[in-house]
């Protein structure tokens, strides 16, 4: 580490999220980059999480490590709660302490689902499934740790690398003739790299102005469809002869309930951050050419 240049953490290094931002990193090496996973900071265990920062100073913490496994948090409730919401009121304290920006990811799952229009910031938060009761406890610790903090919801996370969406799809489109897909949850589908991008455009910009007020943020690819439509668009992007047939989450029933809405208003990152919003199908399509489609 070379004295006097900004430092940035990022957890959850192998997820989706983690391993994007390790490949913009290689963009700018004048930023003192540390990547952590598990092994290295649990963010399970409240000690690992002290234990780690006991000996290092840092200027932004990216925090793309969470529990995301949305049905098992159902009944893995005490993992989930520490990691999504305990954690991340923790990392926060740590923040507040070093005069450091937390730049926390959450998610379209803190919203009811019941609202025809995109959700707002500042609307209220109302979860169906205890993964978005734990993420919005989190924001909420989050911010009252370090009222600074900045916490970006997203929705509908996709890369080339990974369990995500878009390969489970494209698994399946290839060993079957038909697939069946919910047609009844619309949202906007993330790609990581442009989500990796607009959270380290946040960190510059808290490297510049450190007195930048905290506060709630929206960020996906623009879009408003449902599964059933985005599953169309891989299928024909990939150029593979499936039939996908619409069903209701009725006939799909999962132990977590799914918000049917969850489109968000992207506005505030917008104009606070200059961040350009990308248009959803033309980012699936860089998606595709990097798994070589």
């Amino acid at each position: 580490m070379e004295q006097g240049r900004p430092v940035f953490l990022v957890t959850g290094k192998n997820g989706q999220l983690g391993w994007e931002l390790q490949r913009l990193a290689e963009n700018y090496p004048t930023i003192d980059w540390i990547f952590t996973d598990r092994s290295e900071l649990d963010l399970s265990s409240a000690e690992s999480i002290d234990a780690f920062f006991s000996n290092k100073q840092v200027d932004v913490v990216i925090n793309a490590g969470a529990y995301t496994a949305v049905d098992k948090a159902e009944t893995e409730q005490d993992l989930a709660f520490q990691i999504n919401a305990a954690a991340v009121g923790q990392l926060a304290r740590i923040c507040a302490k070093q005069s450091a920006r937390l730049i926390t990811v959450s998610t379209d799952y803190v919203f009811h689902g019941q609202s025809d229009k995109p959700y707002l910031v500042d609307q209220p938060t109302d979860p169906i499934n205890y993964y978005g009761y734990t993420k919005s406890v989190g924001e909420q610790m989050a911010l009252t740790e370090d009222p600074s903090s900045w916490i970006v919801r997203t929705s509908w996370v996709y890369s080339s690398h990974g369990h995500n969406f878009v390969k489970t799809m494209l698994r399946l489109m290839k060993e079957r003739t038909s697939i069946q897909v919910v047609a009844d949850q619309v949202g906007a589908p993330t790609y990581a790299a442009d989500l990796a991008e607009a959270l380290f455009k946040m960190g510059e910009a808290s490297l510049i102005d450190k007195s930048k007020p905290g506060g709630i943020y929206h960020y996906s690819n623009a879009a408003h469809i449902s599964w059933f439509n985005f599953a169309e668009a891989i299928r024909d992007y990939a150029g593979l002869n499936c039939e996908v047939n619409p069903i209701p989450s009725s006939s799909f029933p999962t132990p977590a309930k799914r918000p049917s809405y969850s489109v968000m208003d992207l506005k505030k990152i917008e104009d606070d951050f200059q961040i350009t919003i990308k248009d959803w199908q033309e980012r699936l399509k860089a998606c595709m050419l990097e798994l070589g489609y």
